[in-house]
């Protein structure tokens, strides 16, 4: 499943995502991973988080690239259950128009993965191309 937390730039994303995370991380069997540009804002993340600063891998810079270091994280953990990518908009080359299909394939890694996603989106619902048809939630 991907769900997506849409908003203006300063509305609370960022900590709404970190709330969601944290409560994932109590009812979760598995692993919950976050993944963010930089650690800032990531101090009150659960412990048992694994957080990623994509900062660290400078050359991920596709959203090909992007999508596959996702597999790889799938590959090399079975026991993620929940993804939360914060601010997609910077990652990659992630923009508002390649995000329908970028969703796609993930929604793919969710179902040959059992993983969730949840994604921030710096954009109102209305501005997503192709929202309506995609399937995925709107938190």
């Amino acid at each position: 499943m991907v769900n997506l937390i849409t908003g203006p730039r300063g509305s609370g994303k960022t900590q709404q995502m970190i709330d969601l995370a944290n409560e994932k991380v109590k009812t979760s069997s598995g692993n919950v991973v976050f993944i963010k540009r930089s650690h800032k804002d990531t101090y009150s993340v659960d412990f048992n988080i694994r957080v990623i600063r994509m900062a660290d891998y400078p050359d991920i810079l596709t959203l090909e690239e992007f999508v596959g270091f996702l597999y790889g994280m799938a590959a090399g953990n079975h026991d993620i259950q929940a993804v939360f990518i914060d601010s997609i908009l910077k990652q990659a080359n992630i923009t508002l128009e390649s995000l329908p299909s970028f969703i796609q394939k993930l929604i793919k890694i969710s179902s040959e993965n059992n993983i969730d996603f949840y994604l921030s989106v710096s954009a109102d619902k209305n501005e997503i191309p192709d929202i309506d048809s995609l399937e995925c939630t709107v938190l």
